[in-house]
């Protein structure tokens, strides 16, 4: 197997202009992500904690080329994708998924689910027809723990945690490489996370996917990843094997976050 990371990013920067004046003139930036560095092995579960502000959903979103970066390059198989057009990233679009936050939000609520998940079959494999997609639909959703029942139905006819299933079933569906996880349970109960977190390293095992996965809280963190990055106004402040870091955590800002975890008397 080759040794080239699947993603690669180095030096990375997004910068957001502040404007001010009548004329709305820039007037400095908001440094959102700024001199990040990092790579993420093939098979591996990336986690990326930081407070909201962090710049860690900014960091996904520029590595999935759906902001322009300021500086820096991002690569994947060693291939530079950095600030592709759209007809470029769209053959990458396949290989490259996101899991959002918010469950609900994400899922169109006109559509049916057999539409949300379809869609993605339909941009990219436009040779297969309408009764394949289906049938392909209903696979993907036994893959998620949902039945085929469930074609016809609307997402607000779900749970939080079945609604989040739906889109795990739509990122699957292109059979990508990578998928940034951004923040996905933490809309969801505590009991609920647990099984969202069990299905994606089920999943994982299955299909030998490679995660980002962005959260604020460590101890959910600490249940999925191989590796941690802890973000700190736009910058990586430590990365370490996640047993080390839970362990011996080097910087002030990480046994802040550690210290902040709930725990049980």
């Amino acid at each position: 197997m080759s040794d080239t990371p699947l993603i690669e990013v180095r030096d990375l920067q997004v910068h957001f202009p502040v404007l001010a004046g009548v004329l709305r003139r820039p007037a400095g930036a908001v440094r959102a992500v700024d001199g990040v560095s990092f790579a993420i092995p093939r098979g591996i579960t990336m986690g990326l904690v930081g407070e909201s502000g962090s710049g860690k959903t900014t960091l996904g979103r520029a590595i999935l080329n759906l902001l322009r970066v300021t500086g820096g390059r991002v690569r994947f198989e060693g291939r530079d994708i950095t600030n592709l057009s759209a007809g470029e990233a769209r053959p990458l679009r396949r290989r490259m998924q996101a899991i959002f936050q918010d469950p609900f939000n994400s899922l169109n609520p006109r559509l049916t689910i057999a539409q949300i998940v379809g869609e993605a079959l339909e941009i990219h494999f436009p040779k297969m027809r309408r009764s394949e997609r289906r049938d392909e639909v209903a696979r993907l959703l036994g893959i998620v723990g949902l039945e085929p029942s469930h074609l016809d139905r609307y997402p607000h006819e779900f749970s939080g945690g079945q609604r989040q299933r739906i889109g795990i079933a739509r990122a699957l569906a292109v059979k990508p490489d990578f998928i940034v996880c951004d923040e996905p349970v933490s809309a969801l109960d505590v009991s609920v996370q647990a099984q969202i977190i069990n299905l994606l390293q089920d999943l994982q095992d299955e299909f030998g996917l490679t995660y980002l996965f962005i959260a604020h809280d460590l101890a959910v963190v600490e249940h999925i990843s191989d590796h941690v990055l802890v973000m700190y106004q736009g910058k990586i402040v430590e990365s370490a094997a996640a047993d080390e870091l839970y362990r011996t955590p080097s910087h002030d800002y990480t046994r802040r976050l550690l210290d902040a975890v709930p725990t049980i008397a």
